[in-house]
């Protein structure tokens, strides 16, 4: 019975997991979706962010991570029951993020491609400085 109510479980999950793989676009900024920046705070600090963009940092600048900090920032930050977007510097790190998100959680993400390479030099949003 455990086993039949875990599977129901995960298939309910999955059933809602949605993950978009998409570039940005002026549409997409426009219709107010949280951006989550995962890159790092030497990243925010050289590029600045998108504006609105909320920082949390998932890879640190050696490669570690702190996936409950970084679950534990993102739930407070933004209501995950939406639909949200993860940005870096090349999309990348957010191509492994994102699926996580999604398949694990059942969070609806949008990851963008590109990541804000793309963004400044291909759409040419403006930035705005990080401020701890």
């Amino acid at each position: 019975m455990k086993k039949i109510i875990l599977i129901l479980m995960m298939l309910t999950i999955s059933l809602f997991a949605e993950i978009r793989n998409e570039f940005i676009s002026k549409e997409l900024l426009k219709q107010n979706i949280p951006i989550i920046d995962i890159r790092t705070p030497g990243e925010w600090k050289q590029t600045g962010l998108l504006k609105g963009a909320i920082p949390i940092m998932f890879w640190d600048a050696k490669g570690n991570y702190d996936a409950k900090k970084f679950l534990n920032e993102l739930n407070k930050k933004v209501d995950t029951t939406k639909p949200f977007a993860l940005i870096c510097h090349t999309g990348s790190r957010t191509s492994m993020v994102a699926p996580w998100l999604a398949k694990e959680f059942g969070y609806k993400v949008i990851n963008l491609k590109g990541g804000m390479e793309y963004a400044t030099k291909g759409l040419h949003v403006k930035t705005v400085p990080y401020k701890k």
